[in-house]
């Protein structure tokens, strides 16, 4: 049984849900990257809203091959990428579609690196954003403790943070990944619905995919 103080940060991520999925000016983001090092690319970029809506899916060509290790986690090559819009075509666009927009991401460090690396690469600024990561949330609300003195609760992949709600996984694409991360926030927001113990209640929290 939950101890209160389990019920206390539980409650506290309950909130932080409820306000992000009562604000309609929430985004959900995932990418795709050529790697996780300095130097990596963004080649798959997506952004949902709260309703689950696409407001942008799109492929970016990378300025380098893309790396066969990195083709394994997310099943894209070179080809896929041949005529896709550069960095310096693309950020404009996804920069005004954010811009003061609450920016929900599963591992916001990462895909936050990944933006502002290849900005400084194209000659973008650094632009302050409201960041929020669902990944340090739902691990406060798992409650596991980390052996990693550096964190305090065990961080989840994705898939199983979904899978502890019933919610399918959303497969290493970005459109995919953004629409589960919208899908376990929502999940998050609803925890206390007595609707939750319904067989259908999982199916009926997941946008239009």
């Amino acid at each position: 049984m939950p101890t209160s103080a389990q019920r206390r940060v539980r409650a506290e991520v309950t909130a932080w849900a409820r306000q992000r999925v009562s604000d309609p000016g929430t985004v959900f983001l995932d990418t795709e990257t050529t790697g996780l090092g300095a130097g990596a690319e963004i080649i798959d970029l997506a952004v949902v809203d709260v309703a689950g809506n696409v407001l942008i899916d799109t492929l970016i060509a990378p300025s380098a091959p893309v790396p066969p290790e990195t083709t394994r986690v997310h099943g894209l090559v070179d080809a896929d990428l041949a005529g896709a819009p550069s960095w310096i075509e693309i950020y404009p666009v996804v920069s005004e579609l954010i811009r003061e927009r609450p920016i929900v991401v599963y591992n916001a460090a990462f895909d936050r690196r990944m933006i502002a690396g290849c900005c400084a690469a194209a000659g973008f600024p650094d632009e302050e954003r409201d960041w929020h990561c669902a990944m340090l949330h739902y691990a406060r609300f798992a409650g596991v403790r980390s052996s990693d003195h550096r964190n305090r609760y065990r961080f989840h992949k994705l898939s199983d943070a979904l899978a502890s709600f019933d919610l399918p996984a959303g497969g290493h694409r970005a459109r995919s990944d953004a629409m589960a991360c919208r899908n376990l926030v929502v999940a998050l927001a609803h925890i206390d619905d007595p609707a939750q113990s319904d067989p259908a209640f999982a199916s009926s929290l997941l946008g239009p995919m």
